[in-house]
């Protein structure tokens, strides 16, 4: 069996909803790591910034554990959006009724590996 490699942060229990985070997801999977950070720098949704910290912190996860690497040898190997607890709160309404708000929360996965080298 062979393991898997890279270098992974998980930011957790982040109130978003999967639905909206999903998205800015795919448009930075399998990138370079200057690349996605450009392309979410310059996105105005909120999991484009949820998003950006979490590929910041596995990016440097991996300058801290492997010296030689530099930022440019990184890519987006993985990012995982998946559904965490619902906050439920209660929204009063008119003539005494109430409704269920749901408030969804998220946990974001994101492992970076460097690019291989195919001149080897």
């Amino acid at each position: 069996m062979e393991e898997k490699k890279g270098y992974k942060a998980v930011t957790k229990y982040l109130i978003a909803s999967p639905f909206k985070v999903r998205p800015v997801a795919d448009l930075v999977r399998r990138r370079t790591y200057p690349e996605a950070m450009s392309i979410l720098e310059n996105m105005p949704h909120k999991g484009a910034r949820l998003i950006r910290k979490t590929v910041k912190s596995a990016a440097s996860n991996a300058l801290n554990l492997n010296k030689q690497l530099d930022e440019d040898m990184l890519y987006v190997k993985e990012i995982r959006i998946d559904e965490g607890p619902r906050l439920k709160r209660v929204w009063f309404r008119a003539r005494g009724r109430a409704d269920m708000l749901l408030k969804r929360m998220c946990h974001i996965t994101v492992v970076i590996d460097e690019i291989a080298k195919t001149g080897e």
